[in-house]
Order: structure tokens, then sequence, then C-alpha cells
């Protein structure tokens, strides 16, 4: 007889769509020694399915004890203990004792009230830090499930683009918001010359605990996609992806004087004068050549035209 209704309970658990805090972590001999001698106030009779669709209400269902069993990662045998603390005297007092489900429902609610405020001390998890990565730390037990649910999140994270002059230096860091695990190494690769995320593409570069990629003067065959992995027991946790495009110092001096004649052209043709001073005639002296060199390249160009005029 045991035995059967045993099975019955079991089979009623595998089907169910969904688990409760007190399914994931009571066992279900307990439970039928519990619920033995239930018996409906209203009909004088045992009823053994009565008594665990209370226990469905009063812990299954109930979204304080489910929030209450939402802790770290690692307390969930905690978590079983202070659970059995409360069920497991009621099952010694109740065990082949008939009870009316009066006092069934008075003792769990009681039972639920003192797990929910115990459970709620426990060790809560910091979160999940978007928008990549995954996250160890931040998994919270899920009595629903009866497993840790950790951070939904991929472990690509998106491509951050840095912008360098030519013959300048530029850092790189191998860094996420949420704690790693002392173990943790990098490996940093190369795409050259394009902006992408597809792993067949890069080539490893270095690899060791140093988080910093430094490149003390860029030049045009450093531009591309810089990749960092972090991983720990063999493990991947984060792929971070930095573009690296490098202006040319020629690019960048051909624009800065254009911005001079931008600026310095009046309507007309004519020149603004510009202050002996100002950053920009600073600026202008340094991309003309002397006067001395004008004065020989001008002196030149008048006798060759003498000269090829007879």
């Amino acid at each position: 007889m045991w035995v059967s209704v045993v099975v019955v309970l079991q089979a009623g658990l595998l089907v169910s769509p969904t688990l409760g805090c007190y399914q994931c972590l009571m066992d279900v001999g307990a439970s039928l020694r519990l619920c033995w001698g239930h018996m409906l106030t209203r009909y004088k009779i045992r009823n053994v399915d009565s008594c665990f669709e209370t226990i469905d209400r009063v812990f299954n269902n109930n979204e304080k004890v489910i929030e209450a069993g939402r802790v770290g990662e690692g307390y969930n045998a905690q978590l079983k203990k202070l659970l059995e603390d409360q069920i497991l005297p009621m099952v010694e007092e109740f065990d082949n004792k008939l009870n009316d489900d009066t006092v069934y429902e008075e003792r769990l609610q009681r039972a639920a009230d003192r797990f929910i405020a115990a459970a709620s001390k426990l060790p809560r998890v910091s979160g999940c830090f978007p928008p990549c990565g995954f996250q160890a730390a931040g998994a919270v037990y899920n009595c629903i499930t009866c497993q840790y649910d950790s951070c939904d999140f991929p472990l690509d994270c998106p491509v951050k683009t840095l912008n360098v002059m030519e013959f300048s230096g530029t850092r790189m860091w191998c860094d996420v918001p949420f704690p790693l695990p002392g173990n943790t190494e990098m490996i940093w690769r190369y795409a050259s010359q394009v902006e992408t995320q597809e792993v067949e593409q890069f080539e490893e570069v270095t690899a060791g605990m140093d988080r910093l990629y430094s490149i003390p003067s860029a030049r045009r065959w450093h531009q591309g996609t810089y990749q960092c992995e972090l991983y720990a027991a063999q493990r991947s946790i984060a792929r971070l992806y930095f573009y690296l495009t490098v202006t040319p110092q020629l690019v960048v001096g051909h624009s800065e004087l254009q911005e001079i004649f931008d600026l310095s052209v009046l309507p007309g043709g004519r020149m603004t004068p510009v202050p002996d001073g100002s950053p920009h005639f600073l600026l202008l002296r340094r991309l003309l050549p002397p006067p001395a060199l004008l004065t020989t390249c001008l002196a030149a160009v008048l006798l060759l035209l003498f000269l090829s005029l007879g």
C-alpha cells in the first residue's frame, strides 16, 4: 500500500508542468508521512491529495517563498536545511496520527512564514551586468525549476571602436563589470584590417594574465579588430572586441590645412588677416617652407622664364 502511494505521488510530480520550493527541497517519503493523517473536517475522511494541494498553495505557489529561495550559488543546501527544520518536526508529530485540515493549514502556514524569514537572510547575488559574459556569480536558485538560473547574456560583447592618429599610442583593457574567478586568464587575438566578430578570422597574438594590450606607435597595419577572451578552468567567460582605425598623418595635415584655408578665405577671394599668435598662424608657419627658401625658389622660376624667352 505504501509503495503504491509513493509511486503515484512520484508520477504526479513528474508530469507536473512546474515544481516549487517544497517539491525541490523536501523528500517525497517525508511528505507522505506528513500527509497520511490529513482529515477533511467537513466529511471526516482522510484525504492525502487535499494535503498536497494545501502544501502546493502554501509553499509552491507562494511568491514570497519563491523570492526567499532566490539565493546565491552554493546556498541551495542551506535552503534545504531551513525547510527541513520546519517540516520534519511536523512529520514526526503527525506520523500515523489523524489531524483535521484546519490544523494542517495553520501549521503549514506558520512553517512557510518562518521559512521565508530565515531564507531571506541567506546571501543574495550581486545581480547580472549587461550586456555580455557568463556571470557565474549572478546565478540565482529558482524554486520553479529546482536549478540555478545564470545571466542570460551572450559571451560576445559588442564591438568598441577606437580611433587613433598614426604614430600615436593606444591601449585596450580586457575588463568586465562583474567579478571574475581568481584563475582567470586572457587570450588576445587579431583580425587584420576588418571589423568582425567571426572567430575563424582571428589569429592568436598573446596569452596569459595581462589584461592590457598596448600599441606604443600605431601604424596602418595595426588597423583591424582585436579580441580578448577571458576564460577560467577551460571555460569561456566573455569575449571583448576592439575595432582600431588608424588615421594617416598625411590625411591629418591636409585636413588641418584645409580647415585653415576655409576659415581664412573671404568672399571675393580676399584673405583675412591672421594674428601672429593665433594657433592657425602657428600651424601655417609650421607647414610652409622658410621665407629664404621661398625667395630662392621664386628667383629660380623667374630666371628660367627669362632664359626660355631668349
